[in-house]
């Protein structure tokens, strides 16, 4: 798309209306794309997986508190509350991270981890959208809507004085 106003219309409107356009469009291009490397390639809040040692501890802590000492897998509980602040606090466990995670934390099947405030996964910057580049996220956005819009008001105005040239000129 970009492509399309800085071929087509942008030699006409910067003879016509100035010389800033594709400069403005340009600086606006590449601030898009900036955005979307920072979000596409910053870490989104993954959650550390627990190792195979703390995750047998787990399991031993779950046997001792149900008084049991079966050599057989239990699965350790969906919830654990935790008293934070004085506040009752539900953790969620997560059976492929084997952790507790917390609040708005979420497990994404396509990237395999817990991201912490998990937003979603985006297909179109290929990463998932969470706690520690959110606010990339928001400008690339944000920046796009700019753009988009910059690029569609001036392809209309190409547009019409093409128009309004042809009627001057057939006039004549």
């Amino acid at each position: 798309m970009f492509y399309l106003l800085s071929s087509s219309s942008c030699p006409y409107l910067s003879e016509k209306i100035t010389p800033a356009i594709p400069a403005i469009g340009g600086i606006l291009f590449f601030f898009v794309m900036g955005t979307l490397l920072r979000t596409s390639f910053s870490d989104p809040g993954v959650l550390p997986r627990a190792t195979p040692d703390e995750a047998a501890d787990l399991e031993r802590q779950i046997d001792i508190a149900n008084g049991s000492s079966s050599g057989g897998y239990r699965p350790p509980p969906r919830t654990k509350e935790v008293i934070i602040n004085g506040q009752t606090v539900k953790l969620k466990y997560c059976f492929t991270c084997k952790i507790f995670r917390p609040p708005r934390a979420s497990h994404c099947s396509l990237c395999d981890n817990c991201v912490e405030r998990f937003d979603h996964h985006c297909p179109w910057v290929g990463n998932c959208v969470g706690k520690r580049n959110y606010r990339f996220f928001y400008m690339f956005i944000l920046s796009l809507s700019f753009l988009t819009v910059f690029i569609f008001a001036f392809v209309i105005t190409h547009v019409i004085l093409r128009k309004y040239a042809g009627e001057i000129r057939l006039r004549m």
